[in-house]
C-alpha cells in the first residue's frame, strides 16, 4: 500500500523544551490514521510539522512525496487542515466563509451538503464570535473539507462536540476515506481511535510508543488496556 505521509526521525524543540523527539511513523493512502496520546504527548505540534506550518528542528517529513514545509500552492491545494483551536476569522458567517473557500478550488464539496450534514445550517447567519465551541469545531471540519483534498489532518476534530454531533463527524471523516482520502486524525479517546482507524500511532512524551494496526496493537485486551501499558513502560 502506498504511503502518504511519513515521518522519519522527527523531532522539534523549542529551547530546552523537547517538543518531539525522534518521532518515525507512516501513514498509508486512502486510510485513517489515529494519533493517539494525552495531551502534552506531542500530537499538536507533530501535525504542525505534517501540515508545513512549522519546521522541525530535525529529521524529515513528506505528504504525498513533498516537504509540507518548501512546498508551494498545488501542494496546499491537496491538503486539508483542521487546527486545534479552530483558526476561523470571528467577523464572518459560517455560510459566508464556506462559500468564500469554496470559490478557491476547482471542484470543492457543495457547500449546501457540508452545512447540512454537520448541522451548521442551524446557525450558519450566525458570527462566528458568537458560536459556542462545538458549533466552531464543526464549521473548522467544513472548512478542511470543502476542497476535497487528497489529506485531511484534523487536530482533536470532535473536542467538544455532543454525542450525536461526533457520530456525524465519525460519518464524514469515514466518508472521506469511502473516496479515498487520506486521513490523519489525533485524538485521547480509545473508542475514537476503534472506531476510526484502519492504522493507530501510540505516542507519549513527544516518542512512539506504538504503530500499527489496531489488531496489532491491542492483541486481544482493549486498546485503553495496551495504551497504559505501553505508556507507562515508554514513561520509565
Amino acid at each position: 500500500m502506498a504511503t502518504a505521509v511519513r515521518i522519519s526521525r522527527v523531532s522539534k524543540r523549542y529551547g530546552d523544551v523537547r517538543a518531539v523527539e525522534g518521532m518515525t511513523w507512516t501513514a498509508p493512502s486512502g486510510r485513517i490514521t489515529a494519533v493517539l496520546g494525552p495531551n502534552g504527548a506531542g500530537k499538536t505540534t507533530t501535525m504542525e510539522c505534517l501540515e508545513g506550518l512549522i519546521e522541525p528542528t530535525s529529521g524529515e517529513v513528506e505528504v504525498l512525496g513533498r516537504d509540507p514545509w518548501n512546498a508551494g500552492p498545488e501542494h496546499r491545494a491537496e491538503v486539508g487542515v483542521m487546527l486545534q483551536d479552530g483558526g476561523l476569522p470571528n467577523g464572518t458567517t459560517p455560510l459566508r466563509l464556506l462559500r468564500h473557500l469554496a470559490s478557491f478550488y476547482v471542484a470543492p464539496l457543495p457547500v449546501a451538503d457540508l452545512v447540512r450534514d454537520l448541522g451548521i445550517d442551524a446557525f450558519g447567519g450566525t458570527t462566528i464570535r458568537r458560536l459556542s465551541g462545538g458549533q466552531r469545531q464543526r464549521v473548522a471540519l467544513a472548512a478542511a473539507l470543502i476542497g476535497d483534498p487528497q489529506v485531511l489532518f484534523l487536530d482533536e476534530p470532535t473536542a467538544g462536540l455532543d454525542p450525536h454531533a461526533r457520530l456525524d463527524v465519525w460519518q464524514l471523516i469515514a466518508a472521506a476515506r469511502e473516496r479515498g482520502k487520506t486521513v490523519v486524525v489525533t485524538t485521547h479517546s480509545f473508542e475514537e481511535a476503534e472506531r476510526l482507524a484502519d492504522r493507530i500511532v501510540i505516542i507519549h512524551r513527544g516518542a512512539v510508543a506504538a504503530a500499527g494496526t489496531v489488531d496489532e496493537i491491542r492483541g486481544v485486551r482493549s486498546l485503553e488496556d495496551v495504551y497504559f501499558e505501553l505508556t507507562a513502560k515508554a514513561g520509565r
